[in-house]
């Protein structure tokens, strides 16, 4: 090892059309700083070949193999820093940067983010204002537990991303749906939160998400982005539009509830992804992830905003506390396309020149399977993002965007409800 020879390590890279931005932004920032990027990843490098100084391919998801490979890393090369944005890799990656005495979100604040049972419970004993819920092991326990709670309730995996296995249940009725749906879903998650499912109150109110900067234990709110959900009583998650002059920026109620928040579950170093309906008894968290927002929300935060995430994540890793001033001002906008059933896509084509139109592009291959929940999640086809002067134009622009979008594909017949769930096509980084 030398001392020219400083190193960020990344722990996966990412589905390309999802996190490329990322990765561009970041190896620029790390050459300015004189750091080199080392990936560690699954899959043979395809698109990240040009970004890394090193790249290691293994198996990320046993991550006793990830373990290995990385302290083989640091075994010759020395590491100042390590940052991870895959949501089933967060847990691996703080306990990584924790033995190598690098920044990192920290064993407990990252199992506080990941395992959604430990969140509610944390928060409640804090006095955050959060909805009634237990982590249940049988329908029969449910029940009891929703009766006591009171209908609507959320049923949900304890810990998986994406919204996937998250279910509604309005009455009794739904209750056995829900959980079975939820509890399936569980099994693909981490061994430890795999079975069971936690019933929780529906909060009321729209749904926002923040994604936010912490270092060395103090939190700040990066941009808002305004959630639009759909497939009822599911959860998908069908767009979002960022707002650089959203007045929530300026919520000090909603500030202070989002710092209190990542103090109790002892969040050290990292970027954060912060879930929250905004009810009538103020704004409750439903959830906090050990990581960047998916769904392209960085992209459009840097487009309205001029914050770059992609540096951030060099520079938080490095131990630096980031400028997260904004730049620039605008809002900007995503809207995915769904098949209107489960489906095998056979083509799809994007629009190219419209009003405000920043890029669109198909997100699957020929041959692709799209299950709607509750057979498969994250089932979208397409996504397009657009710009504009307010967010009713945005709206607009986006509607008009997405139905400009054309999907040639062939009906499969649905799954069974009890069937196990699979992956959903894009979620991992399947880069060929």
């Amino acid at each position: 090892m030398t001392a020219d020879d400083r190193v960020l390590l990344v722990i996966g890279s990412g589905l390309k059309v999802y996190r490329h931005y990322l990765i561009e932004s970041a190896a620029r920032r790390a050459a300015e700083l004189d750091l080199k990027l080392v990936l560690v990843n699954n899959l043979k490098p395809t698109w990240q070949q040009e970004y890394f100084d090193e790249i290691t391919v293994v198996n990320v998801f046993d991550h006793d193999e990830l373990r290995a490979a990385a302290r083989e890393i640091a075994s010759r090369r020395t590491v100042v820093g390590l940052f991870c944005y895959d949501e089933p890799l967060v847990m691996p990656s703080a306990e990584l940067a924790a033995e190598f005495g690098v920044p990192g979100l920290g064993p407990d604040g990252v199992q506080g983010c990941r395992d959604k049972h430990r969140t509610r419970s944390m928060l409640t004993a804090a006095g955050l204002p959060q909805p009634g819920f237990e982590m249940t092991d049988s329908l029969e326990q449910a029940r009891e537990t929703a009766a006591r709670i009171g209908y609507p309730v959320v049923v949900k995996p304890r810990a998986l991303g994406a919204s996937m296995g998250v279910v509604l249940a309005e009455d009794e009725s739904q209750l056995e749906r829900a959980y079975l749906v939820a509890s399936n879903a569980s099994l693909v998650g981490d061994e430890p939160f795999r079975g069971g499912a936690i019933v929780e109150g529906y909060a009321q109110g729209p749904e926002i998400s923040i994604d936010g900067v912490v270092h060395q234990g103090e939190y700040r709110v990066m941009f808002i982005a305004r959630k639009e959900t759909g497939h009822y009583p599911y959860f998908e998650e069908v767009g979002h539009v960022v707002d650089s002059a959203d007045p929530l920026l300026a919520d000090q109620e909603l500030i202070d509830v989002l710092t209190k928040a990542h103090q109790v579950l002892g969040v050290e170093n990292g970027l954060t992804h912060t879930e929250v309906k905004l009810t009538s008894y103020g704004p409750v968290i439903i959830e906090i992830n050990g990581r960047l927002g998916g769904d392209l929300i960085p992209f459009l935060g840097r487009i309205a905003t001029g914050i770059d995430p992609g540096e951030l994540l060099v520079e938080v890793a490095a131990g630096h506390r980031p400028d997260i001033a904004f730049t620039q001002q605008g809002v900007a906008g995503i809207r995915f396309g769904y098949p209107v059933e489960d489906a095998t896509v056979h083509a799809v084509r994007v629009p190219t020149d419209l009003p405000g139109l920043v890029t669109a592009a198909p997100m699957v291959e020929p041959g692709t399977e799209l299950r709607l929940p509750p057979g498969g999640y994250l089932a979208r086809h397409s996504f397009v993002v657009c710009t504009g002067e307010d967010t009713d134009t945005i709206q607009e622009r986006l509607a008009t965007a997405i139905a400009a979008v054309e999907l040639d594909a062939d009906p499969l017949a649905a799954k069974d409800v009890a069937d196990r769930l699979e992956m959903p096509a894009g979620l991992l980084d399947v880069d060929t």
